[in-house]
């Protein structure tokens, strides 16, 4: 706490203050009464809201301490999971979206039950829950007490607290509508204090921006390899060439292009094409949080910090080289990040416990069994009674998924680099989760029977392959068990289906066709990537 001014904390705890002001006052103005209401934002969310709560809500602690601390160890190389989400964005708002959209689903799961059948949709969401509690919202909240530990000398567990307490202000009573909307002020907050303490930090090491970056490259070329050669120590956690054409794509596909907590914010949108341009404004703003996320650790190693693992780099550089009255906006952004994430993957946690659990097997036949548009107010399969049980549900499961995260968070303390814990227990499940949807979207004799099997056979493959092979890095082991249940999807569906399957989805004509502007998007985007690729290669 001594590192802070008092300037620091007026500034950081009026931040926290506004927020909790702006969710409460968002909570008790927004009307609630639908689970269109509550869990869609009454559908009704501009492109611009929904491009800055997408970054809101993937950019968060695992960032901005997860991604700097692999910086420190790994280089810029890490950043490839930001480059290449940018052109994974496109991607999904090219085709993913129109037929989402087109369906008017909620949640993955339901759009699961609509191409399949309900065994898929029921099993997915149990994974999916389980996947966001234990390890979405408890590594958020124990990277974020981290953060408080370190910069503020609060205790972890405390910190823990504070920052459930602070994220159930707005993700429990106010519904996405309030998180969406906090998220807007949030991701400003967020890029501009996170580029601060880049800029003064490089100002520090070079006399400016551009001098730091300069000197940063030269001080430690190592760092600025985007692909690591085998004889990289870190070559396990980024193989090679595997980030351009292996399991990043699959690794990025499921987690832009299937993930509810991201998904959400589209289908909320006021229509496709809002969607979709929103889609592409937060592909651009994904090109620049390499600067915000990464570079910080590598300056922290070129600065030879005196940490105790990596993941303290990204509070060391703020403690060392921010000066007062900055550093609390800067950990403000921190906390913004940390917020929004987390409002984010408990209203999406809940979103498919009520809807796709809770809904499938506790209500009346006649709701649990309709169709999407049945959860509308105004459709009469469900009552106005109905819906307010639903929405109330939601509540409830929100704070008990907060309440789990807090217990469990403080178990991951042995953890070096928890963005690559991250990404690689998130990858047992991502490969069958992805064959899944792309052959459901775009094969049509992909068969119910055939995605069941991919959704249950990819855990265990995934841990088969760890356990005999703990030298086989995991991004290749999450494309080789993608093409693995890719090759049992298509076996089974081939036997089953001799033609396209009774609940095939076909294609209204136009159905892809986008607007110039998100098109001339596209061409920049990958234009740009092109360019850092070939730089430093």
């Amino acid at each position: 706490m001594d590192q802070f001014s008092t300037l620091d904390l007026t500034i950081f705890i009026g931040y926290l203050c506004l927020m909790v002001g702006l969710g409460i006052w968002l909570s008790r103005r927004g009307k609630q009464e639908s689970t269109q209401d509550y869990f869609l934002a009454s559908k009704a969310l501009p492109w611009w809201a929904v491009g800055g709560s997408l970054i809101a809500s993937n950019i968060s602690a695992e960032q901005f301490i997860g991604m700097s601390g692999s910086g420190y160890v790994v280089g810029l190389a890490i950043a490839s999971y930001e480059l290449m989400a940018a052109i994974t964005l496109i991607i999904v708002a090219k085709f993913f979206l129109p037929i989402f959209i087109d369906k008017g689903i909620y949640t993955m799961p339901q759009f699961l039950e609509e191409r399949f059948d309900k065994r898929v949709r029921i099993g997915l969401a149990i994974f999916w829950v389980l996947l966001f509690v234990f390890v979405n919202i408890t590594s958020v909240l124990y990277l974020g007490g981290l953060a408080l530990q370190n910069i503020m000398g609060i205790s972890m567990q405390v910190g823990i607290i504070g920052l459930a307490l602070y994220a159930a202000t707005f993700s429990i009573f106010g519904g996405l509508k309030a998180v969406v909307w906090t998220d807007v002020v949030q991701v400003v907050v967020l890029i501009f204090g996170g580029l601060l303490a880049s800029v003064m930090v490089l100002n520090a090491i070079g006399g400016g921006f551009f001098e730091g970056l300069s000197t940063l490259v030269e001080k430690a070329p190592e760092k600025f390899d985007m692909i690591l050669e085998k004889s990289n120590p870190e070559y396990m956690n980024l193989p090679g060439i595997s980030v351009l054409i292996g399991g990043m794509w699959v690794a990025n596909l499921y987690y832009w292009g299937t993930n509810q907590y991201i998904i959400q914010r589209a289908l909320a949108a006021r229509n496709l094409g809002e969607a979709q341009l929103g889609t592409a404004f937060a592909a651009f703003i994904k090109i620049l949080l390499p600067i915000i996320v990464v570079i910080p650790g590598i300056a922290a190693f070129v600065l030879g910090a005196d940490i105790a693992k990596p993941d303290e780099a990204y509070p060391w550089v703020l403690n060392n080289y921010v000066s007062s009255g900055f550093k609390g906006l800067a950990f403000a952004a921190l906390i913004a990040a940390i917020g929004s994430s987390l409002s984010s993957m408990v209203n999406s946690t809940s979103t498919i416990f009520t809807l796709d659990i809770y809904k499938s097997f506790f209500m009346r036949p006649s709701a649990a069994t309709a169709d999407l548009d049945s959860a509308e107010a105004d459709n009469p399969t469900l009552t106005d009674a109905e819906e307010s049980k639903l929405v109330k549900v939601g509540k409830i499961s929100a704070a008990i998924s907060l309440v789990i995260g807090v217990v469990v968070a403080p178990l991951l303390g042995g953890l070096d680099q928890a963005f690559q814990f991250i990404q690689e227990y998130t990858g047992f499940i991502s490969p069958g989760v992805v064959a899944v949807f792309l052959f459901g979207l775009f094969w049509k004799r992909t068969s119910a029977n055939a995605a069941l099997w991919a959704v249950i056979l990819s855990i265990p493959l995934s841990m088969l392959i760890k356990y005999f092979t703990p030298s086989f890095p995991f991004m290749d082991r999450i494309g080789l068990v993608f093409l693995t249940v890719s090759a049992i999807i298509i076996l089974i569906s081939l036997l089953e289906n001799k033609a396209a399957d009774k609940k095939a989805i076909f294609y209204k004509e136009g159905l892809f066709k986008t607007s110039s502007l998100f098109n001339m998007a596209a061409i920049v985007v990958s234009g740009l990537l092109a360019v850092i690729y070939a730089m430093y290669w």
